[in-house]
C-alpha cells in the first residue's frame, strides 16, 4: 500500500506544491507541531529548572509531539482504509502529500536565481533569507548563491528523501512522525544555552531519523550530477551535523564548487570548514545547475518508489 501512496503523493507535490489558497485557509500541518512545541517550551523550558530537569521535560515534549503526529496519522490511515477498502490509499496519499516539498523547494531556490540573474542582489538576499537561518544582509552574490545551493542540497534530504523513506517504511504515521521530529529540531534542537538541554532529545532523534536518508541523498545527488564521489567521501563528515554534510558534499562535488565555510548567525561569525574544491566564485548559473541536479535526484526517488511497487 505504501508504494502507490508514495508515488501519488510525489506526483501531487510535484504538480501543485502546497497551494497558497490551501495554506491561507488551513495553514500547513507542521503548524500544529509548532504550536505544540511552542506551548511546551513556554511552560517547561525555564531557566530556574536544573539542566537535567529541562532535558527530561524536552524528552516529554518530544513524546507528546510524536503521540500527536503518529497517533493522528495512524487514526487517519486506519479510518480511510477501513471506510474505503481498496481505494482508501488515495486518501492516505492526499494526507501524505503536504509532507513532501519538491515543488516548494524548487520554487524558492529558483526565485533566488531569478533575482541574481536580474541583477537584484537585495531581492536575492531577501529570497534566500526565506530558506536559510544565517545572516543574509551582507552576503555578496557568491554568498547568496552558496546559501541557496546549500539549502537546496540539505533540504533534498529533509524535505523529500527522508519523508519519502519514512512514508515507504511506516506509512502515514511514519511520515508525519518524521515531520514532527524535524520541526522540533528546527525550532528547539540548537546548541545555544537556551536550547541545549530542552532541545537535546529533538536534535538526537532528528539525527537518527535522517541517518539513512542523508546518505541515500548524497548517493542520489552524485548519480544525478554525474560525479562528486571524491568530495562526498572526503568532506561529508566536515559538517557539524552528522547528516547534513552528505547531501552538501555531494552537491559541492557534482557542481565543482566550494560550499559552507565561514557563516554569520545573529551577528556572530562561525568559522565552519569549507566543503568541496574550487577557487572560482559561485554565480546564478550554478543555481540553475543545482536545480537540474535536484530534479534528476527527485526523479531517482520516483524510480525507487516505483521499483518498490513493482517488486511488491
Amino acid at each position: 500500500m505504501a508504494e502507490p501512496v508514495a508515488l501519488t503523493a510525489l506526483a501531487l507535490d510535484a504538480a501543485f506544491g502546497w497551494p497558497k489558497p490551501l495554506y491561507d485557509r488551513i495553514g500547513h500541518p507542521v503548524g500544529l507541531f509548532a504550536r505544540v512545541i511552542g506551548d511546551c517550551e513556554a511552560r517547561w523550558n525555564r531557566r530556574a529548572y536544573r539542566f537535567a530537569t529541562r532535558r527530561a521535560l524536552g524528552i516529554m515534549t518530544l513524546l507528546i509531539l510524536l503521540l500527536v503526529a503518529a497517533g493522528l496519522g495512524w487514526a487517519a490511515q486506519h479510518l480511510l482504509l477501513t471506510a474505503f477498502g481498496t481505494w482508501g490509499w488515495v486518501g492516505v496519499a492526499i494526507l501524505a502529500w503536504p509532507a513532501l516539498a519538491q515543488r516548494s523547494l524548487f520554487d524558492h531556490v529558483r526565485a533566488v536565481g531569478e533575482r541574481i540573474d536580474a541583477g537584484d542582489l537585495t531581492g536575492a538576499r531577501a529570497a534566500v533569507g526565506m530558506i536559510v537561518g544565517r545572516d543574509t544582509a551582507a552576503l555578496d552574490e557568491c554568498g547568496v548563491t552558496r546559501a541557496a545551493i546549500e539549502s537546496l542540497a540539505e533540504s533534498f534530504c529533509d524535505g523529500v528523501a527522508a519523508p519519502l523513506f519514512w512514508l515507504l517504511l511506516l506509512g502515514l504515521p511514519g511520515v508525519w512522525a518524521y515531520k514532527a521530529v524535524n520541526t522540533a529540531d528546527s525550532l528547539i534542537g540548537h546548541r545555544e544555552d537556551r536550547w541545549r538541554a530542552f532541545g537535546w532529545a529533538a536534535a538526537r532523534t532528528d539525527d537518527f531519523a535522517n541517518w539513512i536518508p542523508a546518505r541515500l541523498s548524497g548517493v542520489l545527488l552524485c548519480l544525478a550530477g554525474g560525479g562528486g564521489w571524491r568530495i562526498l567521501w572526503r568532506d561529508a563528515r566536515k559538517h557539524a551535523s552528522p547528516n547534513a554534510g552528505w547531501p552538501e558534499a555531494a552537491m559541492a562535488g557534482a557542481l565543482g564548487l566550494r560550499l559552507a565555510g565561514p557563516i554569520a548567525y545573529d551577528g556572530v561569525m562561525h568559522d565552519k570548514p569549507w566543503i568541496g574544491d574550487s577557487s572560482s566564485d559561485a554565480g546564478g548559473e550554478d543555481i540553475d545547475r543545482a536545480l537540474a541536479i535536484f530534479v534528476r535526484a527527485c526523479l531517482l526517488l520516483w524510480l525507487i518508489a516505483g521499483g518498490a511497487l513493482w517488486l511488491r
